[in-house]
């Protein structure tokens, strides 16, 4: 037993083996309990470290990075995890109340004001 886990009784959790198909990690889920796009950002609202202790190393690889405002496509870049895995367990930790979704344009696909405010914005970005 190393000196990290004698410190807190529990074996230390090392990388996982590149072996481990990305349906393991999902539990054979392929579909996400939330309508997440790749554009759509996810945060940590507040930061529970026991929480983190708690979580596989996927999870908690996404929950330490959500901590700053990113998309799910960001984070599947970032950790080399494939984008529909990124997407079921960021569901997980949303139904959990760890990850805040924020709305993304499809959320107000049919609120016509404000469409008419995102296009506005974008004519005003310089090209």
């Amino acid at each position: 037993m190393s000196e990290d886990s004698a410190q807190n009784g529990r074996p230390k959790r090392g990388p996982r083996s590149k072996r481990i198909r990305p349906y393991a990690l999902t539990g054979g889920r392929t579909r996400a309990r939330h309508h997440l796009l790749v554009e759509t950002l996810v945060s940590v609202p507040s930061y529970d470290p026991t929480l983190s202790e708690t979580l596989m190393p996927e999870s908690k690889a996404l929950y330490e990075r959500a901590r700053g405002q990113l998309s799910i496509a960001e984070l599947s870049v970032m950790l080399s995890i494939p984008l529909g895995v990124v997407r079921v367990l960021i569901s997980d930790l949303a139904a959990q109340g760890a990850i805040l979704i924020h709305p993304t344009a499809h959320t107000y696909h049919h609120d016509r004001n404000m469409l008419e405010r995102i296009l506005s914005g974008l004519r005003e970005l310089p090209v």
